[in-house]
């Protein structure tokens, strides 16, 4: 009778992998804006919003009544995104959708006055970010300018990327 020698079901060590989450770029950046909405919520949450509405409502504090089209350009979100979100704030009463007297394919979207009270309890929100951040108001300046920059380089590769595929 032989005796055979029982394998083992433990799995080898592995050879240590070149790829590090801690080194890439897009991790800390979507790490990043997991940080920024914990700490968003509960302040949005006192202005009764989420941070995509409260998004979409700084852009139209920036500049009122605007097609879907521009807002979606200015949000980077696509109608089918942005559609329901402007239908949850205008059942919230802060905005109103409308077609365009010239062109009803259009639909236009403006602030009621309630969406317009909104925007001074808002205004008190980027401080409160600021202050959490740890950064000064150079060094956030510098990093938005980086990261603006690298989203344009981003999207010039997609393009390009796109134009050859």
């Amino acid at each position: 009778m032989s005796r055979t020698t029982p394998t083992s079901t433990a799995p080898s060590p592995a050879a240590a992998s070149p790829l590090r989450l801690d080194d890439f770029l897009c991790f800390a950046v979507y790490s990043a804006g997991h940080a920024f909405n914990r700490l968003y919520r509960p302040l949005l949450e006192r202005l009764g919003l989420t941070y995509p509405q409260y998004l979409a409502m700084v852009a139209l504090w920036e500049a009122d009544d605007r097609t879907v089209g521009e807002l979606g350009a200015r949000l980077g979100l696509e109608s089918n995104t942005l559609t329901p979100l402007l239908k949850r704030l205008e059942a919230m009463g802060l905005v109103a959708r409308a077609r365009d007297a010239r062109d009803e394919r259009v639909v236009r979207v403006r602030l009621t006055a309630r969406g317009r009270a909104l925007e001074e309890p808002a205004c008190a929100v980027p401080a409160e970010l600021l202050a959490a951040s740890g950064l000064d108001l150079a060094a956030v300046t510098r990093i938005r300018g980086e990261l603006a920059a690298l989203n344009a380089a981003l999207a010039q590769a997609e393009a390009t990327a796109a134009a050859t595929a």
